[in-house]
């Protein structure tokens, strides 16, 4: 048993493997369909995300994690009294990390972190991974905690978007701008910059064109990032555009690890399908 036990949300979207080779607790944050809620990765999938949005004409909502959940999946190990580190998505996407806090300052539980990613997807993954080795190598919360926010800024990601479409649809960009978006075939590349995201450039041409572009003007900073891992994390992409992105990465012979996984329902609901990222720490 590891002395600090490191949790995180369900935006992290780490694969079940990553999650118990490193035996690390999962929170779900809540997707809201028709007035009813659902446990993202528990209640729904991302395909299931997508069948209602397309048969509705509408995007779902997504919500943080509710306190009830949170007890339920954290009192085993307030019984034990361990040291415990949350590491949730951006405050400026969620409440989730103010949930977390509210659920230890009731249950008077004063070992128990909670690190703002400032960040989403892998780009919380990334940090929860380095936060769980820290953990096996026991180093204990306080240590890990000043590591781990020390090299925050230091964490990359961004995305392609295949659609703007159910960007418009959750009212973060106008119908008009997401009909010529996708009328002209221009993919934002959505970046991620003190904890919120915003537009940093745009791709035009089909889906592999697109992504082969933004990938490839990826390589100067792959060249300079930390060589212990990247990830791929995808919302639905064709195989094939998949492949293509880890063979350019692999061709590269820099990185100890590629990792590729599928965005969970909270990202799946915003982004939609198509959408697919690169994120890794940066070394300065």
């Amino acid at each position: 048993m590891n002395k600090v036990k490191i949790v995180a949300d369900s935006t992290c979207d780490l694969s079940e493997d990553l999650i118990k080779a490193h035996d690390i607790t999962v929170i779900p944050l809540c997707i809201v369909m028709h007035e009813k809620s659902y446990y993202d990765g528990i209640e729904i999938t991302p395909d299931e995300i997508y069948s209602w949005a397309d048969a509705n004409r509408s995007t779902p909502k997504t919500a943080a994690a509710s306190f009830d959940k949170t007890i339920e999946i954290l009192k085993p190990y307030f019984d034990e009294g361990r040291e415990i580190i949350f590491i949730g998505i951006s405050s400026k996407m969620s409440t989730t990390c103010n949930v977390i806090r509210l659920v230890a300052e009731q249950n008077n539980y004063d070992k128990l972190y909670v690190i703002d990613s400032l960040n989403l997807s892998t780009g919380i993954g990334l940090q929860v991974l380095r936060a769980a080795e820290l953990s096996e190598e026991g180093l204990n919360a306080s240590e890990i905690v000043k590591r781990i926010e020390g090299a925050r800024d230091k964490v990359q990601a961004s995305f392609v978007v295949d659609t703007l479409t159910y960007l418009s649809r959750g009212g973060r960009c106008t119908a008009v701008t997401a009909l010529m978006a996708n009328a002209f075939k221009i993919h934002p590349m959505i970046a991620v910059k003190d904890g919120a995201m915003g537009v940093s450039r745009k791709y035009r041409g089909k889906p592999p064109v697109a992504i082969t572009n933004y990938v490839s003007e990826l390589i100067p900073q792959l060249k300079n990032a930390d060589k212990k891992r990247v990830f791929i994390t995808h919302s639905g992409c064709d195989k094939s555009i998949i492949e293509a992105v880890y063979d350019m990465i692999r061709e590269l012979n820099l990185f100890e690890e590629i990792l590729v996984t599928r965005a969970g329902g909270v990202i799946s609901s915003h982004c939609g399908p198509g959408t697919l990222g690169v994120l890794f720490y940066s070394e300065n």
